[in-house]
Formats: structure tokens, C-alpha cells, sequence
């Protein structure tokens, strides 16, 4: 790190977290800037635009306090960086990479942009290999591929930072468990939530193998937009430096998307869809793209973005604007959720793009994509019964519709409502079979006779029938 000793003092004026600074043309965008005070009191800041006429800084803490005609500029560093090291593992930072846990600065290997560096897409491999977060929603119905970006819409008040939290928990990639890690970054959280994510690592012990970087709602908004592009820089390098299968969860983006909107609106930017800037889209590609897996590289790095949709509407700007650059979501519902279903993930409108390269024989089980799609039918099937129900009454139904309304019970009950269980996918697919056998084989369309011969007639123990929801 090197000091420049040029100074900037001609500060023009202050905006929220914004300074802008006059004759400050040869200051490089995405420079790290040190400010100071007539007190001697010093502030970081980061530059977020530069032109002929001025520089504009965003401050990572409060400008309360900032005379403008006092107050001084110097260079830090280039560009944002991050010092990383494979001993960040097991450990707790702040939103700008500053350990939270009592313990050392980590001693860096490296220093890396947190702006990452473009993968050549044709260095690119398909992903293919399934990853199992013990979750039966998921595993069967919405597979994570190795390499996949795959979202979780939520909506305000669901439990989003618990499903969060069990799946940094219980995740593998089967066969590959010692190399895997977990990155976990949360962005505008209450002391409540920070204080719940510390103690649920630290009891499952799901911290051994995970980095934290957590990011509170009382910090500046600033640090948001450095948050997960710090979890990223950290997951590229134990990635395709030391070969670990890393799976980055990001909580809330919606918090990082209203951050982008407050520098936006400081900026005095010309408002997109809902205040929100225009380049949203660019600005969350710029996140998102930085999954995947690299020919010639053992490692990979998997995203779980989690997003709360303002008034569970899934067309807002953010759920949209991510459900374009993302293979699929995972949508978690209300109505689940008021039955005291956990976890509420609704199969219905949840999607994994690429499901269909990692599953099936060798790699899950031969008939796991033919219960996934006969599970989608006799759930759908099921919903619009119980919507003529509402109507009719159950007298105005046949035998079989009455099955099928069972069915969806049963599967509300013990297929998505698994508690805290970590199920493997060959638990799932057995709970799966276990529903299915209560309908009639003729109505198992979708399905081989092979595999119904094998698994047809499959007991659910008391293990699965105990499953019902954490309540």
C-alpha cells in the first residue's frame, strides 16, 4: 500500500455520504481515498466518478462533523482492495473485510481488487455436478447445480435468514465435503439478526468452514455496495486458489439495491423504475456473474442470493431485474408460511434452469427427475381441487380428486415441512416416494414402470412423519 503525498483541499460541497472535490481530475475511479478533518480525525472513502471539473467520493462513514473548508483528500491504494488469505476460514469480518471476532487482522497471502477479474467465458465449463443442501424443496424440485446462481425471492417477515442460515449449515457436495466452503455475506442487518447468524454458526459449528461477513443496518449505506463484492473477492480465491467448492450466500440484496438508490439519489442521478438507478442491471450482473466454473480450475463458486420483494411483488425491479440474469429462483410463500410450514418454499413457481445437467443416474438417482415432475403435477393438481373445494364442496368430487387433495396435504406436510432436518436426496426421494404411493399407480403418468415397480408401496417411517415444521 502506497501513500501519495499530493493533497485535495478544494472541497466543493457535501451531499449525504457523497464529497466532491474540485481539481481532482487525475484521481483514478475506484480509488481508495483517505480524508481528514481539522480534528486530524480520518475517513475512508472510495472515488465513484471523476471528470474535468470534480471527483466524487463516497465516504464508507458519516460526514457529520466535515468542514469544507478544512478538510483533505489523499490517495490510499488504486482501487478497493482486499487482503485474503485461506486462514479467513472460521472467521467473522464487518461489511468492509475488518474482523468482528476478537481475533487478528489476517496475515494476507494476497491483495485482490474486490472488483474481481472477468472470466473469460469461454474458459467457461457446463455446470453439472449437483449440490445437496439437505433441504427436500431444493434437492428434488429446484436443484443447485455446482456453478449455479440460483436466487430466493422472499417477501418481508418470512423466514428468509433462517432458510438462509440451514443451508450454510447443512450444504456438500457429496464426495467433495473437505473442500467445501461456505461465504456468507449479509447486508443491512438489525443487531437482532447479527446477534441470531453469530450464535446459529457457532452452535452448528457450521463456522469451521464458513466466512462471514456481516454488515449492519446502522452502518453506512456505502459499505453496503463493498459488502458482497468483499464475500466475492474472498470466494474466487478459495476457489481458484486453493480448490475449494464454495457456495456464497447474500442476504438481503434488496437492502444492497435501496444502498444503490440512496448514492444515486446523493448523486442527484436521474431515477429509473421506482427511484431505483438505471444501471441496476449492470450493477447486479456485475455480482451475479461472478459464479461459475473454470476449465482447468478444481474449485467453483455457487451463489445464493437472497431477496426480499417489496410487498411480495415479484415483478418489482429487483426480484425482475435478478430473475433475468440468474438460472431460476426459489420462491418463498406466504400462505406456506402462515400454515407454520418450514421451510415455505413453493415448488409451483420456483425454478432451477439448470437442473437437468446435474441429476438423474450417476449423479443423483435414475428416477429423480421423474418425481420431480410428478410431484409439480399432483401438488398443481391438488391447489386447483382445493380451490373447487372452496366452491363446491369435497361432495362434488371423485374418489381419486379427494387422493389428490390428501396428496397435497401430505406434501405440505412432510415433503416441504422437513423442520430443521437435513435430509439427504436419497431421504428425500424416499419421503417423495412414500407421498406418491398413496395415489393410484395409473395416475403416476410421468413416471417409468421400472421405477414404479422398485419404489412404489414406499413406507415413510416415523422419522419423516415427525418432520413436520419448526412452528
Amino acid at each position: 500500500m502506497t501513500l501519495l503525498q499530493k493533497e485535495y483541499n478544494d472541497v466543493a460541497y457535501i451531499s449525504g455520504p457523497l464529497l466532491f472535490v474540485n481539481a481532482a481530475s487525475d484521481l483514478a475511479y475506484g480509488a481508495i481515498v483517505n480524508i481528514k478533518d481539522a480534528t486530524g480525525r480520518s475517513r475512508g472513502g472510495q472515488v465513484i466518478s471523476v471528470t474535468d471539473q470534480n471527483a466524487v467520493i463516497q465516504v464508507f462513514e458519516e460526514t457529520r462533523g466535515l468542514d469544507l473548508a478544512t478538510a483533505s483528500v489523499s490517495l490510499v491504494e488504486d482501487v478497493a482492495r482486499l487482503g485474503v488469505s485461506k486462514e479467513m476460514i472460521g472467521r467473522r469480518f464487518d461489511g468492509l473485510g475488518r474482523p468482528i471476532d476478537g481475533l487478528p487482522q489476517v496475515v494476507a497471502e494476497q491483495r485482490l481488487s474486490i472488483n474481481g477479474q472477468a472470466m473469460n467465458p469461454a474458459a467457461r465449463a457446463k455446470p453439472e455436478e449437483f449440490i445437496q443442501t439437505g433441504i427436500s424443496t431444493i434437492d428434488v424440485q429446484t436443484s443447485l447445480i455446482r456453478g449455479q446462481k440460483l436466487p430466493i425471492f422472499s417477501g418481508s417477515g418470512l423466514p428468509h435468514n433462517e432458510l438462509a442460515a440451514q443451508i450454510a449449515r447443512q450444504a456438500k457436495v457429496p464426495g467433495h465435503e473437505g473442500d467445501f466452503a461456505v461465504v456468507f455475506a449479509a447486508m443491512g442487518l438489525t443487531q437482532r439478526e447479527v446477534s441470531f447468524f453469530t450464535q446459529e454458526f457457532e452452535r452448528t459449528g457450521a463456522l469451521a468452514r464458513s466466512v462471514l461477513f456481516l454488515n449492519k443496518a446502522d452502518d453506512p449505506a456505502v459499505e453496503r455496495l463493498l459488502t458482497p463484492r468483499m464475500a466475492l473477492t474472498t470466494a474466487e480465491y478459495l476457489a481458484f486458489e486453493h480448490g475449494y467448492h464454495v457456495l456464497v450466500i447474500l442476504t438481503d440484496l434488496t437492502n444492497y439495491c435501496e444502498a444503490l438508490r440512496e448514492i444515486g439519489g446523493a448523486r442527484e442521478e436521474i431515477p429509473g423504475r421506482r427511484g431505483f438507478p438505471g444501471y441496476m442491471y449492470t450493477d447486479l450482473a456485475s455480482l451475479y456473474e461472478r459464479a461459475g466454473v473454470v476449465e482447468g480450475k478444481p474449485g467453483s463458486v455457487t451463489q445464493v442470493p437472497i431477496l426480499s420483494m417489496p410487498d411480495d411483488d415479484i415483478t418489482h425491479p429487483i426480484p425482475d431485474l435478478t430473475g433475468y440474469i440468474t438460472e431460476g429462483q426459489i420462491v418463498v410463500d406466504r400462505t406456506l408460511n402462515s400454515k407454520g410450514v418450514f421451510p415455505p418454499i413453493n415448488p409451483l413457481p420456483s425454478l432451477s434452469r439448470l437442473q437437468g445437467n446435474g441429476i438423474g443416474k450417476g449423479k443423483t438417482r435414475a428416477d429423480h427427475k421423474n418425481i420431480s415432475d410428478q410431484l409439480f403435477a399432483a401438488y398443481a393438481n391438488g391447489l386447483d381441487l382445493r380451490k373447487l373445494v372452496a366452491i363446491t364442496g369435497e361432495d362434488a368430487l371423485t374418489e381419486t380428486d379427494k387422493l389428490y387433495l390428501r396428496f397435497a396435504d401430505d406434501f405440505e406436510q412432510y415433503f416441504i415441512g422437513q423442520g430443521d432436518q437435513d435430509r439427504s436426496i436419497d431421504d428425500s426421494l424416499t419421503v417423495a416416494w412414500g407421498i406418491l404411493s398413496k395415489l393410484p399407480q395409473s395416475q403416476l403418468t410421468r413416471i417409468s414402470k421400472d421405477a414404479i415397480d422398485k419404489y412404489y408401496g414406499t413406507k415413510m417411517d416415523e422419522m419423516w412423519k415427525g418432520s413436520r415444521s419448526l412452528g
